[in-house]
Parts: structure tokens; C-alpha cells; sequence
């Protein structure tokens, strides 16, 4: 069998409330570290969220 190409990672909110996403990504194909705005319903805005590993 062949093994997978994705992995997962936390994307992580810089607002400092603990929230966090995870998404699948393709480290082959993204060199780059993944940064989205997004929701945080912790303080209530659209705030950018970074990726860290998951532990």
C-alpha cells in the first residue's frame, strides 16, 4: 500500500484564546506554512490563525 501524501496540522488562533482548527495538508506540494483569517468565537472577530504542530 502506499502511504499517504497529507498530514494534518493545527492551525492555531493569534488572539491567544486556545482555539484552533486542523486541516489536512501536502507538504510535497506546500513548502510554505499555511495562515488563514478565520472565525474565532472566542473573542467574537475574524482573527489569523497560523499553523503549529499537532502533539
Amino acid at each position: 500500500m502506499s502511504k499517504k501524501n497529507s498530514t494534518l496540522v493545527k492551525l492555531q488562533s493569534t488572539a491567544g484564546t486556545g482555539f484552533y482548527f486542523v486541516k489536512k495538508r501536502n507538504p510535497k506540494k506546500q513548502k510554505e506554512k499555511l495562515s488563514f483569517t478565520k472565525y474565532d468565537p472566542r473573542v467574537m472577530k475574524h482573527v489569523l490563525f497560523e499553523e503549529k504542530k499537532i502533539k
